[in-house]
């Protein structure tokens, strides 16, 4: 059985490297999909949805009308600082791939916590545009992801 939930934030962000347009301090409109694939519990549910906004919602609320900044982008992090705005500092550049990998990740080890599941795949899916999207799962085994 997989379920899913989509999730939704507001988020700036800059690619220093980038030749084009990305270079420049511009934001989206972030959309998120978990997605869990796993056997039901004793209740007849993979998680209740209750429980994953639980663990989802706080790592968004973080990310949420902030500005991701490459800690190396030291000119808009000090600006950022300096003016006292909202600011999530990453050591990679915030590209929707980096994005969703990290994400996976921070949601992999929030799952690992919860006894009783029978979790196989985790699945995010990242859009930062409507028609532009990253996407990454990783499997389980054993009650490990892998």
């Amino acid at each position: 059985m997989k379920i899913s939930k989509e999730y939704r934030w507001e988020m700036g962000h800059r690619l220093p490297f980038h030749k084009g347009l990305c270079r420049n301090i511009h934001g989206h409109s972030y959309k998120m999909f978990v997605e869990i694939t796993g056997g039901l519990d004793s209740k007849g549910m993979v998680i209740d949805f209750f429980d994953l906004n639980k663990i989802v919602k706080p790592i968004i609320e973080k990310y949420d009308h902030a500005f991701l900044c490459w800690k190396g982008d030291k000119n808009v992090l000090n600006f950022l600082t300096r003016n006292k705005m909202k600011k999530v500092v990453v050591d990679y550049h915030s590209t929707v791939e980096n994005i969703c990998s990290d994400l996976l990740d921070k949601l992999t080890n929030k799952l690992l916590d919860i006894k009783g599941h029978k979790f196989e795949e985790l699945t995010v899916k990242i859009y930062e545009s409507p028609n532009s999207f990253a996407e990454k799962s990783r499997l389980m085994n054993k009650g490990l992801f892998l």
